[in-house]
């Protein structure tokens, strides 16, 4: 079992920054792939940027070159920076844990709010 708690989230102009964080415990953190997703008012959840237990990352298109995730196993936490901020990046952002045992272990967070208005 895994728990995941974002944090991060809020109000940021175009063109601002953000960091979320997702602090995992209950497990052996270093060994799930993390992942950010979000979902939009009226639109499906979709992947944003994911990074595999062994440090890979991949990216959605619309973010690419301007969100970065990373991990910290010491910490057992995920992060994403976001820069350059547009409105069409307002969403409720998840924290996502994955791993496969012989079955597809997979957690989600609570989610937290990204609002970019001016």
């Amino acid at each position: 079992q895994v728990q995941l708690v974002e944090s991060g989230g809020g109000l940021v102009q175009p063109g601002g920054s953000l960091r979320l964080s997702c602090a995992a415990s209950g497990s052996i953190f270093s060994s799930y792939a993390m992942g950010w997703y979000r979902q939009a008012p009226g639109k499906q959840r979709e992947l944003v940027a994911r990074i595999t237990s062994g440090g890979s990352t991949d990216y959605a298109d619309s973010v690419k070159g301007r969100f970065t995730i990373s991990r910290d196993n010491a910490r057992n936490t995920v992060y994403l920076q976001m820069n350059s901020l547009k409105p069409e990046d307002t969403a409720v952002y998840y924290c996502n844990a994955n791993r496969f045992v012989g079955t597809s272990l997979v957690f989600w967070g609570q989610g937290t709010q990204v609002t970019v208005s001016s």
